[in-house]
């Protein structure tokens, strides 16, 4: 099934020169911002679990001309992280951006309903994981007056039910940006957020397809009953995402800090 709009290929070189850490590099946005990283002319250093994610995805931009190491790294582990920030150091010399995007889906049920042990897990990596990578890369971005960015949600701005322990989470990662704005601004460093919707990606793909079979209804019924909630009718793409947050960890953005760019098509406005 194909819908939904293309993003340009082409990018600017806003990243040249610059390194740009990634964590959470997944198969939808995690990839698209590494991948958009290095076409805007960054040399990129991808961060997971999964080293063969890594490495497909390495080559993917070595391909395309860029430059990229893989550091297999869990987020939830101080020496692994440690691991991570020495790591980027010792092949690059400098750190100039980080993107937190790693996440973990809580069960989508009620917050009262919610096992209190999956919301304290959620918590490990939907927010303090955020935390520890930013506090350990904190001296390198000091020194390079660089930028961090975090992943947060269109959560943030609905009432959608059974997404209370996600919104919790979110909610905090928003403050966490914020106060590290406050806390980093002094030293040159840029701390903001990116806000996606729906993204039109496998695991949204999934849910569309899941819900067409059913409803007995074709796909593109059910996309377009979620995109008519949106000003542009359709579902933003990870490059449309991963393009928001160049522009942040650009020089474009000298003057941004503190801020949340919702990006989801007009699904919400703030």
């Amino acid at each position: 099934m194909t819908l939904g709009l293309q993003a340009p290929q082409v990018m600017p070189a806003m990243l040249d020169g610059k390194v740009v850490v990634v964590s959470g590099v997944g198969t939808g946005l995690g990839r698209s911002v590494a991948v958009r990283s290095a076409l805007a002319g960054a040399r990129v250093v991808l961060a997971a679990r999964t080293e063969s994610r890594l490495t497909e995805i390495a080559a993917e931009i070595r391909e395309l001309g860029g430059t990229a190491v893989a550091v297999p790294t869990d987020l939830t582990d101080d020496a692994s992280v440690t691991n991570l920030a020495e790591s980027a150091l010792a092949e690059f010399g400098r750190i100039d951006t980080v993107v937190h995007n790693a996440f973990v889906q809580p069960p989508h049920e009620r917050l009262l309903d919610t096992e209190f042990e999956s919301v304290r897990q959620g918590l490990d990596i939907n927010l303090l994981a955020s935390l520890r990578l930013t506090r350990k890369l904190a001296p390198a971005l000091a020194q390079s007056e660089g930028s961090v960015v975090m992943i947060n949600s269109m959560v943030l701005r609905n009432q959608l039910p059974n997404f209370g322990a996600y919104r919790v989470q979110k909610a905090g990662l928003l403050a966490l940006a914020r106060s590290l704005s406050v806390e980093l601004g002094p030293v040159g460093v840029r701390v903001n957020s990116v806000a996606p919707g729906y993204i039109w990606a496998d695991r949204v793909k999934a849910m569309v397809e899941k819900q067409a079979a059913q409803r007995g209804v074709d796909p593109v019924e059910i996309y377009a009953e979620i995109a008519s909630a949106t000003d542009l009718r359709r579902l933003p793409e990870p490059d449309d995402i991963a393009n928001a947050v160049v522009f942040l960890a650009s020089d474009l953005a000298r003057a941004v800090t503190g801020q949340c760019l919702d990006v989801n098509c007009g699904h919400t406005h703030h």
